[in-house]
């Protein structure tokens, strides 16, 4: 295979790239406001082979985790899934500071939702929320499980910075057409959630 460069001197000046490359750019297909919403949920199909979700400021109205959970009926959230969390953190205090893994956090074939911010819930002051973002691969394969990556940042309840790495996969062949996302108490108070396509 021969190799594609870009003949630019700068990359400031850089306007297209070599006709040979192609792929890995960000579609933007949905963008949910919650205000006081009990969920928000996304359809998917098999226009794009990953998902990219990106979390603006998720404001509960009662202190708790933000959750996510699959459908492969457009019915059930259900999805059996297999995950591992681990976090770093640091209070505003400078008094408490660790990297752990969650045991609470993870999910051995269960069907819950999956916690998104686990190492702490949420606070209702109106400074704290949660950001990040959620990668799902190749939800429409009816050959591979479904794996998924997230990555967050809260401002928990103590108050402290929280840095939680959630991963693992739905064990389904089937695909996956519907991604819910709510809180594990209360309503989505306020955050804006948006959907990507990875081309």
């Amino acid at each position: 295979m021969a190799l594609k460069f870009a003949v630019n001197n700068s990359l400031s000046a850089i306007t297209s790239l070599p006709s040979g490359i192609s792929g890995g750019a960000l579609n933007l297909i949905s963008t949910q406001t919650a205000s006081a919403s009990a969920s928000l949920e996304f359809s998917l199909d098999d226009s794009y082979d990953s998902y990219v979700f990106k979390f603006y400021n998720i404001h509960p109205s009662t202190n708790s985790y933000t959750q996510f959970q699959c459908t492969t009926d457009g019915t059930n959230y259900n999805t059996t899934i297999t995950s591992t969390v681990f976090s770093g953190y640091h209070d505003e205090a400078d008094s408490f500071t660790t990297l752990q893994y969650f045991t609470s956090g993870d999910q051995a074939q269960g069907t819950s939702f999956q916690n998104l911010n686990e190492t702490d819930n949420v606070g209702t002051d109106n400074d704290m929320s949660m950001s990040g973002s959620l990668t799902l691969y190749n939800p429409s394969s009816t050959t591979f499980v479904k794996h998924f990556l997230a990555n967050t940042n809260s401002v928990g309840v103590e108050p402290l910075s929280a840095n939680v790495y959630t991963a693992g996969y739905f064990n389904t062949t089937n695909s996956i057409t519907g991604i819910k996302f709510q809180q594990s108490s209360g309503n989505i108070d306020d955050g804006i959630i948006k959907m990507y396509g990875v081309a």
